[in-house]
């Protein structure tokens, strides 16, 4: 694959940074809850509200992309992560981290759709999954960097260190991101009809119902592995590098699935990263412990690497005039499936009822794959029938 067929090495690094801050939170929650002096459940509210900020802000995104810009949104949105992570980090009470937290999640939220976007306006569909299966690489560094290097912080500094390192990122990537150049976008007749084109795809509708779906087993679960760990009396440390096992494992098999994007169907890649969705939960449903976490967290990052680049592309398909949005509703859809699982799991873990949460998780985990592997089987056979037809037609 040729440089013009790479992503630009600032979208990566600023992937990375919002990777970062949104894995971060996931082995600070038994210390922000003792910090504070609040419940478990209640410190929980910081990464369920932030990942709901995150899914509901996508369409204003979305929309905002489409209309003005993809460098300029990225700019601006970097620049108000900066000041939300700074005012996580100085919170004195759970009312304000939540706000802080709130308006991290919906900045940082514009910055890996639009970036996926970006690629999907200037790569070919030929070389795209293997180009968004680079810029994956660059958020798989920010997830391990998030949970390993952000518990190793929290341990020896105070988990406020760990909002306020990406913030300061966030702030210098801001200033690197001018130097991009904006790609041409497709006309936009209005708002309305544009959610309205995409809101009417009844493809579209079903990825978005997977991206959901996804969010809440993957996710969902994923955010508590840390907690899990820590409420055994495991150091902050430990479980933060037991689960970075899993940015690394996103790093490894998205080079694999680059490799193999052109030989191999997207449903074929689908149905590969179910399985592992299903036996990673099986694990830790039998036994949490660290090693049975860091097998957990190897075979979700490839789950991720293989189910989710697969949904994305997919996305980037099936609204091309209007990708931007579509993008950025699939987007929402993920995080609002991952902010409802981990509000509803919150309670249980605050019982301590994690095999109960990843049990539900592996099994809910089936039905996903089974309908998303047969799915896009069914969407690309349809799609390949009318290009039989213009090619017929042209002899």
């Amino acid at each position: 694959m040729s440089a013009a067929h790479r992503p630009p090495r600032v979208l990566s690094l600023a992937s990375l940074i919002s990777n970062f801050d949104r894995f971060a939170v996931t082995p600070l929650l038994v210390l922000i809850a003792a910090g504070l002096g609040v419940p478990f459940a209640a410190a929980v509210t910081a990464a369920s509200g932030y990942f709901l900020a995150y899914g509901l802000s996508q369409p204003v995104w979305g929309v905002l992309s489409d209309r003005f810009g993809r460098v300029a949104l990225l700019r601006w949105t970097l620049f108000g992560a900066a000041l939300a992570g700074l005012a996580s980090a100085v919170a004195p009470t759970l009312p304000a981290l939540v706000a802080a937290r709130l308006l991290a999640g919906a900045c940082f939220g514009a910055v890996v759709p639009t970036s996926l976007t970006y690629v999907g306006d200037t790569v070919p569909q030929p070389w795209r999954q293997s180009a968004l299966s680079d810029l994956m690489a660059g958020m798989a560094v920010g997830m391990a960097l998030a949970t390993a290097v952000g518990g190793v912080l929290a341990s020896l500094l105070d988990w406020r260190a760990v909002f306020a390192l990406p913030a300061l990122c966030a702030a210098g990537c801001g200033v690197l991101v001018r130097g991009l150049a904006e790609p041409p976008r497709a006309g936009v007749d209005g708002v309305r009809e544009h959610l309205r084109s995409v809101l009417t795809d009844r493809w579209a509708l079903l990825v978005f119902g997977l991206g959901f779906g996804e969010g809440a087993v993957l996710l969902g679960a994923l955010a508590l592995l840390a907690s899990a760990l820590v409420r055994q009396g495991v150091d902050v440390a430990v479980a933060g590098l037991a689960t970075g096992a899993y940015g690394l494992a996103v790093l490894l098999f998205s080079r694999v699935v680059k490799k193999l994007a052109r030989r191999v169907e997207g449903w074929q890649l689908i149905a590969i990263g179910g399985v592992q969705l299903f036996l990673g939960y099986a694990v830790v449903a039998v036994v949490v412990a660290p090693a049975a976490v860091v097998v957990t967290a190897l075979l979700l990052g490839g789950a991720w690497s293989f189910l989710h680049s697969s949904l994305q592309n997919w996305t980037s398909e099936v609204a091309p005039r209007a990708r931007g949005t579509a993008v950025s509703l699939f987007t929402a859809a993920l995080f609002l499936g991952s902010a409802a699982a981990s509000a509803a799991a919150g309670p249980l873990a605050q019982r301590g009822a994690y095999g109960t949460v990843f049990t539900v998780a592996a099994v809910a985990a089936v039905p996903l794959a089974v309908v998303a592997a047969a799915s896009r089987r069914r969407y690309q056979r349809l799609s390949a029938a009318p290009r039989a037809e213009r090619q017929g037609t042209a002899q």
